[in-house]
């Protein structure tokens, strides 16, 4: 199945590229959640489009990508969720949380699409996140979270 990709997606592509993948994970994965659109000729005048608004999200270069993750990696993210009396949070930190709690520790302003959490975040206590700021750059914060 050819398909035209119009989110990020890790170990696929990024937005704009057209990719071949098997039926089952374009229609019951890729499609559903938006991250790509079915190619056709008409589709195919989307994609100009698509890498221009990536373009003018994404970060510069290699070069300032660095100094990005830099300033990231310098940070203290605090994130204060609602939890149980045994450390468990009622509900998961969500990507979004982490992009807010970010700005507010002073940080950069973060897509939130570009956030990687390797495993939901249900506890309260530190945890690793990494950002990907660039195809080569990736950046790791430690993120606290405390019970409100």
């Amino acid at each position: 199945m050819k398909l035209i990709l119009t989110h990020e997606v890790t170990g696929l592509g990024a937005p704009g590229d057209v990719v071949e993948v098997k039926d089952g994970y374009g229609r019951n994965y890729l499609l559903p959640r938006g991250f790509a659109i079915s190619w056709t000729r008409g589709a195919e005048k989307q994609i100009e489009t698509i890498r221009k608004a990536r373009r003018a999200r994404e970060v510069r270069d290699l070069g300032h990508a660095e100094q990005i993750k830099k300033e990231l990696e310098r940070l203290n993210v605090r994130l204060s969720s609602r939890a149980g009396n045994s450390g468990r949070l009622f509900g998961a930190v969500t990507v979004a949380d982490i992009a807010t709690a970010v700005s507010k520790a002073g940080g950069p302003s973060v897509d939130k699409r570009k956030i990687e959490i390797p495993a939901p975040i249900k506890t309260v206590g530190s945890h690793k996140v990494s950002i990907r700021l660039h195809p080569e750059v990736a950046a790791t914060i430690g993120l606290t979270v405390t019970a409100a």
